[in-house]
């Protein structure tokens, strides 16, 4: 069997899942389980947090929806985006809560509950400033007004999502909190009432209290995971994945050998090249070879030497602390007194650390402990 794979602690799912509970309240704690829990393995990351004190999950799929119903998860779910409208008869059947911001998403919404006999119940979301999905503000009464007057429809939610709330500094999230509250109060005004008002991300949850509302969405936080480096040290979170593989090759080689496809890395003195059974397809991205990526082995950082290929990965180990065969490596988390976290691992690669453990491919499987 390969030997790589990664780690996911429910310990610390849990953890989280209370802390980010208990800053919250009295909103309640929607756990975002989405792209495979963020790539922590969806269906035991959902029981772990419902089970710590989640009281909703919310995801993008309507599949995702259908695998936690069928995994016997009883909370109520939401769905992010609207469904496509032949989607609908699925959403009705698994009990799931559409959002919805179209007219033809709402009517197919109206028809497929009216098809089942069943109420569904519906959140609205509007855009107060992301430009992704959701009505205008100049809509958001009228397709409040539109569900009003289906019998088969219930206005159980009405929600945004904050473009920069990650930014604790820029004042536009306080710009989003009061558009957000203008279309509430019009809402209100005209006769609709008792339902979830919500817009906090983690970031929203962790920095911004005037946006928690009635419910928080944690997603990034979920996996102790910091939304943005100025967040890092709000919430006593733990990281949840650790990567691990081992070296399957060891060999010495001579000053200037060139490593990797396109010859853009030369020893730099004479060392040990160790050879790790990780690579691109695996998620682990090629750039972090020219980036300054590092890898622990034997409680040391050691550079990524050259490229990383598809299925394999070289580390420069130097000449002076040997490695072996069957040493461990540690790609994400910690080993001994050093750790590799998914932030760094983004700023060396220009992304976001939400990207880090999303793209970790199923090749990779999945322990939980």
């Amino acid at each position: 069997m390969r030997p790589t794979w990664a780690d996911v602690s429910l310990e610390a799912i849990a953890h989280n899942t209370r802390l980010l509970a208990e800053v919250v309240w009295p909103a309640k704690l929607c756990a975002v389980v989405k792209a495979d829990a963020y790539g922590h393995g969806m269906l035991p990351v959902a029981r772990t947090a419902v089970a710590a004190g989640a009281e909703a999950l919310a995801v993008a799929l309507v599949d995702e929806g259908r695998r936690l119903r069928e995994d016997g998860i009883a909370v109520p779910v939401l769905l992010l985006s609207e469904p496509r409208p032949y989607e609908f008869a699925e959403v009705v059947e698994h009990r799931l809560t559409p959002t919805v911001y179209q007219g033809e998403g709402l009517a197919a919404a109206a028809a497929a509950a009216a098809a089942a006999g069943h109420r569904l119940p519906v959140h609205l979301k509007v855009d107060t400033g992301m430009a992704r999905v959701g009505a205008t503000p100049a809509e958001v009464l009228s397709m409040a007004d539109a569900i009003a007057q289906r019998d088969t429809l219930e206005l159980t939610g009405v929600w945004t999502h904050c473009a920069v709330a990650d930014e604790p500094d820029n004042p536009f999230t306080g710009h989003q909190i009061e558009r957000f509250n203008h279309l509430l109060s019009r809402l209100r005004l005209a006769g609709h009432q008792g339902f979830c008002r919500h817009m906090a991300n983690s970031a929203v949850a962790m920095a911004h209290p005037r946006g928690r509302f009635d419910m928080v969405r944690c997603g990034i936080a979920l996996y102790g995971i910091a939304p943005s480096p100025a967040l890092a040290d709000c919430l006593a979170l733990q990281p949840a994945m650790t990567v691990r593989t081992e070296v399957s090759l060891v060999k010495n080689i001579a000053a200037g050998t060139p490593v990797s496809y396109g010859h853009r890395y030369r020893a730099p003195c004479d060392t040990q090249l160790a050879t790790i059974p990780i690579g691109y397809a695996d998620g682990w991205t090629r750039r972090l070879g020219t980036r300054g990526g590092e890898v622990l082995i034997g409680g040391r950082r050691r550079p990524i030497a050259g490229v990383v290929t598809m299925d394999q990965t070289m580390v420069d180990c130097g000449a002076s602390h040997p490695v072996s065969a069957g040493d461990e490596v540690i790609l994400l988390g910690r080993q001994g007194a050093e750790e590799i976290t998914a932030a760094e691992i983004a700023e060396r690669i220009d992304t976001v650390a939400y990207e880090i453990v999303c793209r970790l491919s199923r090749r990779v499987p999945l322990r939980f402990l």
